[in-house]
């Protein structure tokens, strides 16, 4: 598990420096820098008015007493999603977007769902204290 996030923190890195590098020679660098500027402005923006719903349906949920399991998996998409859209770079934007947007969010659920309950049935599933 340690080597891919390892392998992640080093290559991630150079692909989105590459992507802005391509960008920045097919538009300009202004405009690349521009770009980004914008998009981590307005991932800042979605990211704090899609955590407020999803903060908010977490809240009728516990006062009606369900577990607000779905919420729960929301509000992490839209804290990763907010946090990629933060990072300089386009391929991470993309993904953050896609993890925000209320559209697309129910596709990102039904998979880390699956993978859940993936984990769970073959027993793979254990909680680790740092």
């Amino acid at each position: 598990m340690y080597k891919w996030i390892l392998a992640a923190f080093l290559i991630v890195p150079v692909v989105e420096l590459w992507g802005i590098l391509q960008v920045g020679d097919w538009i300009g660098g202004w405009n690349t820098f521009l770009i980004i500027i914008v998009m981590s402005a307005a991932g800042a923006y979605l990211a704090r008015s899609e955590g407020r719903k999803v903060w908010q349906e977490a809240q009728q949920q516990l006062q009606t007493g369900q577990m607000p399991g779905r919420a729960l998996i929301d509000g992490i998409c839209v804290l990763l999603g907010g946090l990629l859209l933060l990072t300089p770079g386009f391929f991470s934007d993309l993904i953050g977007i896609v993890m925000l947007l209320p559209i697309t969010r129910p596709f990102i659920r039904h998979m880390v769902l699956q993978w859940l309950e993936k984990r769970m049935r073959n027993g793979n599933f254990t909680i680790n204290r740092f």
